[in-house]
């Protein structure tokens, strides 16, 4: 067994760790968007593998007999590309997946599909807005420049895609009172979050649901089906005794 781990978020670290313990052959693999990646105890390559079939060509030249995907659930393209290469390569790929985030009592949610429709979400007139969504997708929300941006980075920016914006460079798990309190400083009235699920980022909701606040929800883009295990002891079952897994 060889296990190419894709990895990125807080499960695969868990993940990675699990895989060391129980001494498996497993590479860990960044897509390289952090300029600072956590170490891991696994042997570890940073960057892309060039599409569907680069990452093919490289389970077979690197012998992977297994692929473990738990990748951020809005990393749809590496999640696509991974389910044709171990359908094109004959390997067994197995995704861990969050559960997303559901609205419970006192949450002010307005559920869209896209960051587009996102953006068509957000007011005409002028507001304070939380992008709690990354990097990678800011750009879009420069069509509405009369509101002013509060940003949230894992890595700094020299320069950023908005007229009116304050980028604070941060790295999670975040608490809700720390949360409420980066709101309340910068005078937010609206939140916009990818539905990304998990601890590490909730408390963004939790601390809008305490100020009242409306939270603009992306839904996840969709991926091919594959094995899903749900938590990272279901996936060590599956990939030592061939466990059966929902789809």
């Amino acid at each position: 067994m060889r296990i190419l781990l894709l990895g990125g978020t807080a499960e695969a670290g868990a993940i990675a760790t699990a895989l060391a313990a129980a001494g498996l052959d497993a590479v860990y693999s960044y897509a390289g968007r952090t300029a600072s990646p956590k170490a891991q105890p696994l042997p570890t390559r940073i960057g892309g593998f060039g599409g569907a079939d680069g990452l093919a060509a490289y389970l077979r030249t690197e012998r992977i007999t297994h692929v473990v995907d738990a990748t951020h659930p809005f990393a749809a393209g590496i999640s696509r590309n991974a389910a044709a290469a171990a359908a094109a390569s004959g390997v067994d790929l197995i995704a861990v997946e969050r559960p997303a985030w559901t609205p419970v009592a006192g949450d002010r949610w307005i559920e869209v599909p896209s960051i587009e429709a996102a953006v068509a979400a957000l007011p005409e007139a002028r507001a304070s807005v939380f992008l709690a969504i990354g990097r990678q997708s800011l750009g879009a929300f420069a069509v509405k420049p009369q509101h002013s941006y509060l940003l949230r980075l894992v890595d700094p920016m020299e320069i950023l895609p908005l007229p009116d914006a304050i980028a604070v460079v941060d790295r999670g798990p975040f608490t809700e009172s720390g949360d409420r309190a980066l709101m309340e400083r910068h005078g937010v009235a609206l939140v916009v979050a990818k539905n990304a699920g998990g601890v590490a980022a909730a408390a963004k909701l939790s601390a809008a649901r305490a100020l009242g606040l409306p939270v603009v929800m992306i839904g996840r883009p969709a991926v091919p089906p594959r094995k899903v295990a749900p938590d990272v002891a279901s996936l060590m079952e599956a990939l030592r005794h061939g466990a059966d897994l929902g789809v």
